[in-house]
């Protein structure tokens, strides 16, 4: 029997749809995908919209018992994220002098939506970048017969045990 895993909560085909930073009216639909790795040790997101927004994959697994997200994007762009998947929340951060960038999105209709936005720290205070919202494709059933959510995900924060 396969073991569940918090980030079953991901696996699936969803639409995106993100707010262009440099034109707040416009919304970008694209298309995000999660998949397992054979093996169920690391989870792979694709995602492909239209410019701004670049194409991207990114490896999600665990790196020192913590989450971590490895992002590479059709620009050149590779970033390393943290990550946590608990109550019903998926967070990513990254607080790197070059680049320091976060995400917190809320999973909604029994783990079908999850409702989000970017910031983007400027100066010691952080700024809004720009909302998104993935939406699960009707096709695509809660993994295991599971429902995402609020009650299946884990009670505990992953990534609060310190590096060793």
């Amino acid at each position: 029997m396969t073991r569940a895993s918090p980030l079953d909560a991901l696996v699936g085909t969803w639409t995106v749809d993100a707010v262009d930073p440099g034109h707040p009216t416009r919304t970008v639909r694209g298309r995000a995908r999660f998949e397992w790795l054979d093996g169920r040790e690391f989870l792979i997101m694709r995602t492909t919209a239209r410019p701004p927004f670049p194409g991207t994959v990114a490896i999600i697994g665990r790196e020192r018992g913590r989450f971590a997200m490895h992002y590479f994007d059709s620009r050149g762009v590779a970033r390393v994220y943290r990550m946590t998947l608990a109550r019903g929340v998926w967070t990513l951060w990254r607080d790197d002098p070059d680049f320091a960038q976060r995400f917190k999105g809320r999973f909604r209709d029994r783990g079908r939506r999850i409702d989000g936005a970017w910031e983007l720290k400027a100066g010691r205070s952080w700024k809004p970048d720009f909302p998104m919202t993935y939406r699960r494709r009707r096709a695509d059933s809660p993994p295991g017969g599971r429902v995402p959510g609020r009650s299946s995900l884990p009670r505990s924060t992953q990534g609060r045990q310190k590096d060793r």
